[in-house]
């Protein structure tokens, strides 16, 4: 389904489940060992996908949380105090990926929300970096928690928003244009059928309602607060559509009004790219979105903390291998932040207050 190096032409056939394979991760042999990942089939460029990249593939392997090993949380953290002038503290939270109730645990200990899940921080203001739904049993909860607290934080004086990531771009292209064929770069596939493969949860979609729909179609794809630049993914390719926040913002929302299914398939499979952050050149690449869209440091989700750090194996690992992640990985000569503690894979979902102590 994927274009690979020395292949013949691809054959065009609709994506179907038993079309893909995943590979390990460090385990994997050969001369891009180093840097292959579940998603890749070639060898990587400076984004770590190769030029006719598409996300036909599962783009991360599923993994047992209850065959992993469990991170303890941190104890509860005092109440959060808001200032009385100025804006309050800023904090970020990681891919949700629809566990709910870690959210709401990881939330309580920051003191964000009372022990009836109601906001109590003030005037704090908080940003989710996107993926609420699937891999997890109830992205359409989450989804709920966050418009609910954004009223409520509001209303408190401060604030709850939220980004776009590339599982809100799936889950909006699976509702609607289910198994319509669409040009992936490698042949047809379907939304409906990568929604599947990248772990589309049916009781989320039975239970997806327009405001549901409307909200996510709205989201931002960048901002910029107190100097960190937010997005969902590690990809330079936001710069593909606009040379400001504003600009890019307006393009994501325009192609998603427009309805095109090829031209929303183009917009999910650009931000579902990864680790454009990593290795080698990664702290230019970071550069070139700070110069263009402003800040001193990115903040990003979307990559797993695991994989950005090479220590997850294949789905057949010894449980005692399972990922280890305290909090945010800070990387890239200093200047990004990843946020993704890999919740769906027996991680930590993390929230964190800006700026970091250090």
């Amino acid at each position: 389904m994927t274009q690979g190096a020395g292949r013949g032409p691809e054959v065009e056939r609709t994506a179907t489940l038993r079309d893909f394979r995943v590979p390990g991760y460090v385990n994997e042999t050969g001369p891009y060992a180093h840097n292959t990942h579940p998603g890749d089939t070639v060898a990587p460029v400076a984004e770590g996908y190769p030029e006719g990249y598409t996300p036909t593939q599962r783009d991360l392997p599923v993994i047992n949380r209850g065959d992993t090993v469990q991170v303890p949380v941190e104890p509860a953290a005092a109440p959060v105090t808001p200032t009385a002038a100025g804006p309050g503290p800023l904090y970020v939270v990681g891919d949700v990926h629809g566990y709910l109730d870690d959210l709401a645990t990881a939330l309580r200990e920051k003191g964000l929300i009372d022990s009836a899940g109601q906001w109590c921080a003030g005037t704090s203001r908080l940003w989710f970096l996107g993926d609420f739904t699937d891999r997890g049993p109830d992205g359409i909860g989450v989804i709920d928690l966050v418009m609910r607290l954004s009223a409520e934080a509001a209303a408190a004086g401060g604030y709850c928003k939220a980004l776009m990531g590339n599982h809100e771009l799936l889950l909006l292209g699976a509702k609607r244009f289910g198994d319509t064929p669409v040009n992936s770069g490698a042949g047809t596939a379907t939304f409906q059928a990568a929604w599947l493969l990248n772990g589309g949860q049916k009781t989320d979609m039975d239970r997806l309602q327009d405001h549901h729909l409307q909200w996510m179609a709205r989201l931002d794809a960048v901002e910029e607060v107190d100097g960190y630049l937010l997005v969902h993914s590690d990809t330079t390719a936001y710069l593909d559509y606009g040379d400001s926040i504003e600009a890019v913002n307006d393009t994501v929302r325009e192609t998603l009004t427009r309805n095109d299914a090829d031209e929303v398939w183009d917009l999910f499979r650009r931000f579902t790219r990864r680790f454009a952050f990593r290795d080698e050149g990664g702290a230019d690449a970071v550069r070139s979105l700070l110069d263009t869209y402003g800040g001193t440091r990115i903040v990003h989700g979307h990559s797993p903390i695991p994989y950005l750090l090479g220590e997850v194996g294949s789905e057949d690992d010894d449980e005692s291998a399972g990922p280890v992640v305290e909090g945010p990985h800070v990387y890239a000569d200093g200047l990004a932040i990843a946020m993704d503690g890999g919740v769906t894979m027996a991680g930590k979902l993390l929230v964190q207050q800006l700026p970091l102590e250090n």
